[in-house]
């Protein structure tokens, strides 16, 4: 036995400095279906010499103190949150895009209505300051509604959490509903109910959802940012390659069972995983926020200045992905 020793040893010598050797990144992550891919990551990130530490907000804005205090590195968000975040001194970079859709405008089940310009005299929840709220004021200025937070307009505008606007529907507190998946989709499928449209013809798209990263990790670890587009990367390729995968893990570790199979079949279908992300549709949801005053920003950036796609474009070359 004694002659095993020194190899045992250094097995576990070895083993301890690969652990110590793990770089640690904190993720800041959202309960959607469509960001599944992202949470992902974290099975992967051994290959890839990372420890990914996810980090749960309720929604893209509240990311944004985390990112100036330096407890976020990465997130994962609609990319409204983190134009603001950006307007508002957040020190980061759009370096990717994981998804796109997500989004519905749904009416309560008694409701006549059928379009959104049948909408008009009718209540609106939505979450404030989402991509959900960009596309509802979007669909409404292409049917020329006009819209206010208090009575008096063609539509009303009541803003509340994700959660809280599907239970406003629910007791019929509200009309009609613009709202993220998969509660867009628990409500069509609870009966509560019936969707109008997916809100994709406006400036801002099919609502693309971006991977943000600290402007420190990005300057001053760029071998380790590098590692993590390939993991993210990595980790979109396989959920894109292998949909029962993708829905066992959203599922039972995401949502930790809260949502069923089925249901996450029927969000995804209104879904769709991505990696790369357009300087045009980042500067024209920017305009639109600006247009709209949604996130009240002063000094609005510019696509160029925070755009940063370099590692994303080596990371698909190394993984041989076009």
């Amino acid at each position: 036995m004694k002659r095993f020793l020194p190899s045992l040893l250094l097995v576990s010598s070895l083993a301890a400095v690969s652990a110590l050797a793990e770089d640690v990144i904190h993720l800041g992550n959202q309960k959607f279906v469509h960001y599944g891919a992202v949470s992902y990551m974290k099975e992967l990130a051994p290959k890839y010499g990372l420890r990914i530490e996810e980090h749960f907000f309720a929604k893209g804005l509240d990311i944004v103190p985390a990112f100036i205090s330096g407890d976020v590195d990465i997130s994962a968000s609609a990319m409204d949150g983190m134009i603001a975040g950006r307007a508002a001194g957040a020190p980061v970079f759009l370096v990717a895009g994981f998804a796109k859709g997500g989004t519905r405008i749904v009416k309560r089940t008694d409701l006549e209505a059928k379009t959104v310009a049948e909408l008009k005299g009718r209540k609106i929840g939505v979450a404030r300051g989402g991509a959900q709220h960009l596309a509802l004021i979007g669909e409404l200025m292409n049917n020329k509604l006009s819209f206010s937070e208090q009575p008096g307009s063609d539509v009303q505008i009541l803003f509340m959490n994700y959660t809280d606007v599907n239970q406003a529907l629910m007791q019929k507190q509200i009309d009609a509903m613009c709202q993220a998946e998969p509660y867009a989709t628990i409500a069509i499928a609870n009966g509560w109910g019936i969707e109008v449209m997916k809100p994709y013809d406006t400036p801002v798209g099919e609502c693309p959802k971006v991977l943000a990263m600290s402007e420190k990790l990005y300057r001053d670890r760029p071998e380790v940012a590098a590692r993590v587009l390939q993991c993210f990367v990595e980790a979109t390729r396989t959920f894109i390659d292998n949909p029962e995968l993708a829905q066992k893990y959203t599922c039972e570790t995401l949502f930790k069972g809260q949502v069923s199979a089925e249901l996450y079949k029927q969000a995804m279908e209104n879904c769709q995983y991505s990696y790369d992300l357009d300087e045009k549709i980042v500067q024209a949801t920017i305009d639109f926020m600006v247009e709209t005053g949604v996130g009240k920003m002063q000094k609005p950036p510019t696509a160029k200045e925070f755009l940063r796609t370099d590692l994303l474009v080596q990371a698909k070359q190394k993984l041989g992905i076009k």
